[in-house]
């Protein structure tokens, strides 16, 4: 989920951390839009290795998209070594310079682009994104097994959509995707459940204005679920480099 891996690395570099965003949805890149920085471009230089990639930067963080290579509108229709050779590109030709934490938006699935990452660089942990239906609570499990699989720790599940808050009634709550699907499957699968995201306007809005929730709203329920969800992941990455 787009939205997500942009507030975790929105939120990460609100604490002062020194964050980068790779957008790997190569056929998908919306994160510039996201970010206010559609439209943008990343420079190209010469260094010593070949050419290097300057990232944008906007709120704090660095950000690599498809979308500054390409133009408006324009389909990405590769195979999967043209996919993985922008990746490794993204990964190791790109000026990320010293980062705290590289945080990396896959797209759905279990396809190249995972393995590709997973195969080029040592990954501290995989955040998997679901809602609470049983639909896409089941390509979650699947996400979470190719991870497990991969020897890729799992850090945790975030449950999405979690509830629908109405904007002039904030009192109220609508499962309108039903309930206590990530807590479930949490459970089942033996990892910890993240936290609850609530469906609520200011989380579109920000993305489509390219403001962040947990920027632009920050006292919003989305933003100060999406700020703990941030803060455990900080922890959990904290504890697994001092084991």
């Amino acid at each position: 989920m787009s939205t997500g891996a942009v507030n975790l690395a929105a939120a990460l570099a609100q604490t002062g951390a020194r964050v980068g965003l790779l957008d790997a949805d190569i056929y998908g890149p919306n994160a510039p839009l996201m970010l206010g920085l559609s439209g943008a471009s990343v420079m190209v230089r010469q260094g010593e290795q070949g050419e290097v990639l300057e990232p944008a930067f906007n709120h704090g963080l660095k950000l690599v998209s498809m979308d500054f290579l390409i133009d408006r509108d324009q389909p990405v229709i590769w195979r999967g070594p043209m996919l993985n050779g922008v990746i490794r590109q993204f990964l190791y030709q790109v000026q990320w310079g010293d980062l705290d934490y590289l945080v990396v938006d896959l797209p759905p699935g279990t396809g190249d682009a995972q393995l590709t990452l997973v195969q080029a660089v040592p990954m501290a942990g995989a955040v998997i994104v679901t809602t609470p239906q049983s639909v896409a609570l089941s390509d979650a499990r699947r996400g979470l097994k190719m991870f497990e699989q991969l020897q890729v720790p799992v850090i945790g599940i975030v449950e999405n959509m979690s509830y629908f808050v109405p904007p002039d009634m904030p009192e109220r709550r609508y499962d309108n995707f039903g309930s206590g699907g990530g807590e479930k499957t949490a459970e089942e699968l033996g990892v910890p459940l993240l936290g609850c995201v609530p469906l609520e306007m200011p989380v579109r809005d920000g993305g489509d204005r390219g403001l962040p929730v947990v920027i632009g709203q920050p006292q919003s329920a989305a933003a100060k679920a999406l700020m703990a969800i941030a803060q455990q992941v900080a922890a959990k990455i904290s504890v697994a480099a001092l084991t």
